[in-house]
């Protein structure tokens, strides 16, 4: 009894290793019927016009997968393009707030320097209080 089922496992595994074969060669078939016309010269067509005809197929077929993507891209492209643009106009804008700020500090600072000479010339100049 050990043995009969021990080779049932053995059955299945080729029972399915031939199911997969002729899913295999299925597939094989109508690929090969599929594509035979680009293959196969007609009588009445030559050959380079049919070789043309492989190759405008590929060509559209690639305009076809690569069309959407090479849209996105130029979207993407003209996107990066305006934030670099923005990004370079608020650095402008940054370095003149910047520079006007570094001179209004300047100014402040001299400004500052000009009441405190006046106050300390002022102050040695007043009278002296009395000491009584």
């Amino acid at each position: 009894m050990n043995a009969l089922q021990a080779e049932k496992p053995e059955m299945d595994e080729e029972a399915s290793l031939a199911a997969v074969s002729e899913v295999e060669a299925g597939i094989r078939d109508f690929v090969r019927k599929d594509i035979a016309y680009l293959r196969r010269p007609a009588a009445d067509t030559p050959a380079d016009s049919l070789a043309d005809a492989a190759v405008t197929n590929v060509s559209t077929l690639i305009q076809r997968v690569s069309g959407a993507s090479l849209a996105e891209i130029e979207t993407l492209i003209a996107e990066l393009e305006g934030l670099r643009n923005l990004v370079h106009n608020e650095g402008q804008r940054i370095q003149r707030e910047l520079a006007s700020y570094s001179q209004l500090s300047q100014t402040a600072m001299k400004s500052t320097r000009m009441i405190a000479d006046s106050l300390a010339q002022w102050k040695l100049s007043a009278p002296q209080p009395r000491e009584d």
